[in-house]
């Protein structure tokens, strides 16, 4: 993590004001979270639009800070500690991060997509770390925030960063990409996620793109070639690229895919048919792998390496984890988030999966869907096939569209819709038995992860 004096601090956030018996004071580390703070930290306080940091500055030094940044329109500043005066302190925390970035000797993976980007993070940091010392994002630390903290978190001696690129609206992975500079830019794929905000799957892609502005002279793109809108964009684009995905025409692609219950094994189009594992269900996670792969590749890396990596790959939870339930029932907990295309790729995964008595989904409303979010519900409940799938439970408003298609193809009394958790836990407790599987699929505000837990071993 960051370790400078504070005459350095204050240079670098574009501060002013310090008292210059603290010039040669070292902090080590910052927060924005008085709950997290660490003794020796910076805390820099936040606004936002229904909080204020400099209200818990108090806290924040009883919890080891020891030195603050302090907004010029702020009254009341603390007394007794270092305080270095900025203009707006959201800034200055940006600033401090991009200019702490440039000092750094590393390489920079940005990740972006609308789905997988943070399954493919774990992947690619995995694959790296058998040779590099690596830090990757932490959690949701991926936005205008978090990922100024996230570099600020790197150490001195970090050869990669593993940077994952969030966004709702035009401009933001343009800001993120320029703060980051990244040397290999991934884009996972293009959904339909934020679609209120971007209007169409090509605004979605435009906006992905923004991610090349930051991209090293010398760097590369890496992106799903399946995706007609990249590759028209792409082409237009002086840059290096090269492509990963599901069908012949990428440059890395799968030749061959096994779904096992612990885990998924494959080839790909370029080690004369050796296998790769990763411990993670689903075919849409082999195209994540794969992007895994060509960043290894371009890191030099042994084919060993690059296998031994994705095999020990840790990836983040509610991402299609397999967990032990009660009384030998198996649920897949894929309930971080959803989009068409990521329920879509649940919906397959399960339908294929073999090894299984029955097998049950939990589908949720999909979010931020914009005008056409009853139709995306519909066609889930279309996709839902009633010779592989023996029961379906939804939950939510919008829930209740799959359930309407999917009753119509199901036998009566196998389709279930559920505005109230608690009764679909009860009614799901009556159903499920031993070598059962359950796959619980919806956006993160619905919080299925409370089902899982009613059934968790």
């Amino acid at each position: 993590m960051i370790k400078k004096t504070l005459a350095e601090i204050e240079k670098m956030a574009f501060g002013k004001k310090l008292d210059s018996k603290y010039k040669d004071l070292i902090i080590e580390g910052v927060s924005i979270d008085t709950r997290t703070i660490q003794s020796g930290n910076l805390y820099i306080p936040i606004v936002g639009e229904t909080f204020n940091g400099h209200e818990f500055v108090e806290t924040a030094i009883d919890n080891g800070a020891s030195a603050v940044l302090w907004g010029m329109n702020e009254s009341n500043p603390p007394k007794g500690i270092p305080v270095i005066y900025v203009e707006d302190t959201l800034v200055a925390l940006q600033n401090l991060a991009k200019n702490y970035r440039d000092e750094l000797s590393i390489k920079v993976v940005g990740i972006t997509g609308s789905n997988g980007k943070t399954t493919t993070k774990d992947m690619v940091t995995a694959v790296l770390s058998t040779v590099f010392r690596v830090h990757k994002t932490e959690g949701n630390l991926n936005n205008h925030i978090g990922l100024p903290l996230t570099i600020l978190r790197l150490n001195e001696d970090t050869e990669v960063a593993v940077l994952e690129m969030g966004m709702s609206a035009f401009g933001e992975i343009e800001f993120l990409t320029k703060l980051a500079r990244p040397d290999i830019a991934i884009i996972t794929n293009i959904g339909e996620s934020h679609m209120q905000d971007l209007g169409s799957r090509d605004g979605i892609a435009k906006a992905k793109l923004e991610i090349v502005d930051g991209l090293a002279q010398s760097g590369i793109l890496i992106y799903d070639g399946d995706e007609p809108l990249l590759l028209d964009k792409v082409k237009k684009l002086n840059i290096s690229s090269l492509t990963f995905g599901s069908t012949g025409k990428n440059d890395l692609f799968p030749t061959d895919v096994k779904l096992e219950s612990n885990g998924t094994y494959f080839s790909i189009n370029k080690n004369n048919g050796e296998e790769f594992y990763i411990p993670v269900l689903g075919k849409h996670n082999v195209n994540n792998a794969t992007a895994a792969i060509a960043v290894g590749l371009h890191f030099n890396l042994s084919w060993n390496e690059i296998k031994a990596g994705l095999k020990n790959s840790k990836i983040t939870n509610m991402r299609l984890e397999l967990i032990e339930g009660k009384n030998g029932l198996k649920l897949i907990n894929d309930a971080y988030n959803a989009s068409p295309t990521s329920m879509k790729a649940a919906i397959s995964l399960i339908q294929d999966l073999k090894g299984f008595n029955r097998k049950i989904v939990i589908l949720a409303d999909m979010l931020e869907l914009g005008e056409n979010e009853i139709k995306y519900h519909e066609e889930m409940g279309h996709l839902l096939d009633p010779t592989k799938i023996d029961y379906v439970f939804t939950f939510g408003k919008l829930g209740e569209y799959i359930s309407k298609r999917a009753v119509e193809r199901f036998p009566t009394g196998r389709v279930k819709a559920y505005l109230n958790k608690e009764e679909l836990i009860a009614e799901l407790g009556k159903v499920v038995n031993k070598d059962d599987v359950v796959l619980l699929k919806g956006s993160r505000g619905m919080k299925l992860e409370e089902v899982v837990a009613a059934f968790k071993k």
